[in-house]
């Protein structure tokens, strides 16, 4: 027999280490290959890591909540052979994650980001562990500055953080570093900011919130306060658009064997105002705006447990109108059926939020950071509209839609707002009717 040992596998650009939420076998259970053996989180998404060899688990390396870096052992299998079997490159390629990590969301989340003292390169992140330990123990953002790491590139690890707990008293007070930029709300807020004491009734069902929907509240909370938001509303004729979509989702999911939604025309609408006022395609970084090359669309899935993550269209601007169908269904698939990979969430540029599809008319969009503006697109309803014809206006039976546009008042102003949001309504009213799928 011999010992093969599993290793975390790559999960995309920028995730250097994961923290382990539960192993599905324990030592000395028997799995086959391809078996998902371990339960993982990262900033981005949460993971299942599979075993890509049959064997026996004879030692587990790392235990729940401990944190491992890519390419780490985290476990040991005996496996048919002889001598010791180090895990191949091939167990360290990427892999399909699992349960979406709402940050996602940058959803509309975003990883906490603190910056990095002149003792590191770069910005810092902080795995979920530690971030949980230093809202746990109220750690500032100038005493987490004053932590030295020594994980991968300078990363505070669990036994960084544990360590400054154990000796925090024995710490000299940091300072913060003055701040060169225009002021924003410290991401400590969040955690810091007082709650007030609710005492549950007799008969109250008290219910934790699971990991995903903590991370949401955090980023919920965090993006009000970063952004003001303003919202402008608009009600759009889509008559030409719902006939287009009957007269052509047979033919196409006869070709493709794939739905035709609406989804996709939305898209493209978007791209094409945002193409219009590049504006809109910004981030704020201090005093700076970083106008983005790249057109990436966020597209807020509801998951079955009643969670939110949002998978990106990457470069959407450069997909057919096919591409862009394929594409939407792939990622809502896989989204629902806990099979997105971390970079899958990552990226986005602009945000659209179909509140529509739970029937609702219109909605007022939060944000996702550091975005600057959210689309939300309401319920289709067939009502009468007045039309204005070469023989005087008429009542005619249309099928009519809201859209409201939330966007950040610290760089968009209500006539860029407004204007992005008109152009999109002129795109979809104006719809073509022989306009090839």
């Amino acid at each position: 027999m011999a010992e093969y040992k599993l290793l975390l596998p790559s999960m995309g650009e920028g995730v250097m280490e994961a923290t382990i939420i539960t192993w599905l076998f324990n030592e000395g259970d028997n799995v086959k290959e391809d078996d998902s053996v371990v339960e993982i989180a990262t900033d981005k998404v949460d993971s299942d890591v599979p075993t890509p060899v049959s064997g026996k688990i004879v030692k587990i390396l790392k235990q729940k909540d401990e944190v491992a870096k890519v390419g780490e052992a985290i476990a040991i299998l005996e496996i048919e052979g002889e001598g010791s079997a180090p895990a191949s490159e091939e167990t360290t390629t990427e892999i399909p994650a699992s349960t979406p990590d709402a940050e996602t969301l940058q959803t509309i989340e975003e990883p906490l980001k603190v910056s990095a003292s002149t003792e590191f390169s770069g910005d810092l992140y902080l795995s979920p562990l530690v971030k949980s330990i230093a809202q746990q123990e109220n750690i500032s953002e100038a005493e987490l500055k004053s932590i030295k790491g020594n994980g991968l590139e300078g990363r505070i690890t669990k036994e960084d953080i544990l360590a400054y707990v154990k000796n925090r008293g024995n710490q000299p007070t940091p300072q913060a570093a003055p701040v060169q930029q225009a002021p924003s709300a410290p991401q400590s807020a969040v955690s810091s900011a007082p709650a007030a004491t609710i005492t549950a009734a007799a008969g109250d069902e008290i219910i934790p919130m699971d990991r995903m929907r903590k991370i949401i509240a955090e980023n919920m909370v965090k993006a009000k306060q970063i952004a003001p938001h303003v919202t402008s509303f608009i009600e759009t004729d889509v008559t030409n658009v719902v006939k287009w979509r009957n007269k052509n989702k047979a033919v196409f999911e006869k070709r493709e064997g794939e739905k035709l939604t609406f989804m996709p025309i939305f898209v493209r609408a978007v791209v094409k105002a945002i193409q219009d006022f590049p504006m809109i395609n910004v981030s704020v970084n201090g005093e700076n705006i970083i106008k983005k090359k790249n057109i990436n669309i966020g597209m807020a899935t509801a998951l079955p447990d009643g969670n939110l993550i949002v998978p990106v269209i990457k470069n959407a601007d450069q997909l057919s109108l096919s591409g862009l169908a394929k594409a939407i269904n792939d990622l809502a698939y896989r989204a629902r059926n806990k099979k997105l990979r971390p970079e899958d969430t990552q990226g986005a540029t602009y945000t659209i939020s179909n509140v529509g599809s739970f029937g609702n008319l219109m909605g007022t969009p939060i944000i996702p950071q550091p975005q600057v503006a959210i689309l939300a697109i309401g319920a289709i309803v067939k009502k009468p509209a007045v039309l204005e014809t070469p023989d005087g206006d008429v009542i005619a039976i249309r099928n009519l839609m809201f859209m409201s546009h939330s966007y950040d008042h610290r760089v968009v102003d209500g006539s860029l707002g407004g204007m992005m949001l008109k152009h999109v309504h002129d795109y979809l009213e104006n719809w073509d009717l022989n306009t090839e799928i």
